[in-house]
């Protein structure tokens, strides 16, 4: 299907985007990443690739608020992935407006761009977080929205505007909503490479809530979500979990960690790494039966092994971690 498709990738340098690029180059797709612009000219993670994978990589760079930067890069693409925005949801604490800005606005950009160059396909990228602290378990597609954080409110704003394209314009859409990603390449803002890194280099291992429970899916199943998602039609116009059904505490992962590298190190509470009390979502758990339904899709990748993989490629990486401390 992608063998030469025309395609677009907004955030590739992320750690989602960088891995489902790799897969799009790798399926003979002609690939074009949309990357916000830096004066070092840094392609962030996807400098991880192997070079000859982006000798045929088109990259443009922007900001995902500018209309005119989007338009450039959506006309002539066939199918269109947007992964681009601001993620960290202690950063949105500390800037609410950029990150409303560019994750409202910039989606606002890329559906109106897709919808007036008759864009195929755009697969729109949500996240767990929309739907706050489970009110029930397993939380299915159904479940109310609850903006925790600005970073939440701030997809639910994106989700909605894909959902108004779908109905009012037939905009050919699709929301995939990943539940806690992880794997290589993925930085200490995220709780399992903090784990690592800590366990790998350290006596102790400083974390806030680990009482928290969440539901991880390893990126290589993540980003086949994406790619059925693009390639179904009985997805359009839905929001689709993309998680792995099974749960765990931030306590028990870290004793799979620790078991994992072993690791003897002291958990050590830490207050500043703990969201603020009506913020703290303290329960993810994915029912996947509609993306088994309608795309296909189911996760292969087990949680320990999962770990495994992602140890491996922290341990030879460790230069690029900056150990023990809080990255928001």
């Amino acid at each position: 299907m992608w063998d030469q498709k025309k395609v677009l990738v907004t955030g590739a340098g992320g750690f989602i985007g960088s891995h489902l690029t790799e897969a799009l180059v790798k399926a003979r797709a002609n690939v074009r990443v949309f990357l916000r612009y830096n004066s070092r000219d840094g392609r962030g993670n996807l400098e991880d690739l192997d070079p000859g994978l982006l000798d045929g990589v088109e990259i443009i760079t922007g900001d995902l608020r500018d209309a005119d930067a989007i338009e450039r890069a959506v006309k002539g693409c066939d199918t269109v992935f947007h992964l681009g925005a601001l993620v960290g949801i202690p950063y949105s604490y500390q800037n609410p407006r950029e990150v409303v800005e560019t994750n409202i606005m910039g989606t606002l950009n890329i559906l109106t761009a897709a919808r007036d160059y008759g864009v195929e396909r755009i697969v729109n990228t949500s996240t767990s977080e929309v739907y706050g602290s489970a009110l029930y378990v397993p939380i299915d597609e159904a479940h109310p929205f609850q903006g925790q954080s600005p970073y939440s409110a701030s997809k639910i704003g994106a989700d909605k505007l894909a959902e108004s394209f779908y109905a009012s314009y037939d905009l050919p859409v699709v929301t995939v909503r990943p539940f806690n990603c992880y794997g290589p390449r993925q930085s200490a803002r995220a709780i399992i490479p903090t784990l690592i890194t800590q366990a790998l280099a350290c006596k102790e291992i400083r974390l806030g809530n680990t009482d928290t429970l969440r539901d991880f899916t390893y990126i290589a199943d993540t980003v086949e979500g994406f790619i059925k998602a693009a390639q179904s039609q009985s997805g359009l116009g839905k929001a689709i979990n993309i998680g792995s059904g099974r749960e765990i505490s931030i306590g028990q992962l870290a004793q799979i960690v620790q078991n994992t590298v072993q690791s003897n190190a002291k958990i050590v509470f830490e207050r500043g790494r703990v969201r603020p009390r009506r913020s703290e979502v303290s329960r993810l758990l994915a029912d996947n039966s509609l993306a088994k339904k309608t795309i296909g899709w189911e996760p292969r990748v087990s949680l320990e092994e999962g770990i495994n993989l992602t140890v491996v490629w922290i341990a030879a990486h460790m230069n690029r971690f900056h150990i023990g401390k809080y990255q928001i």
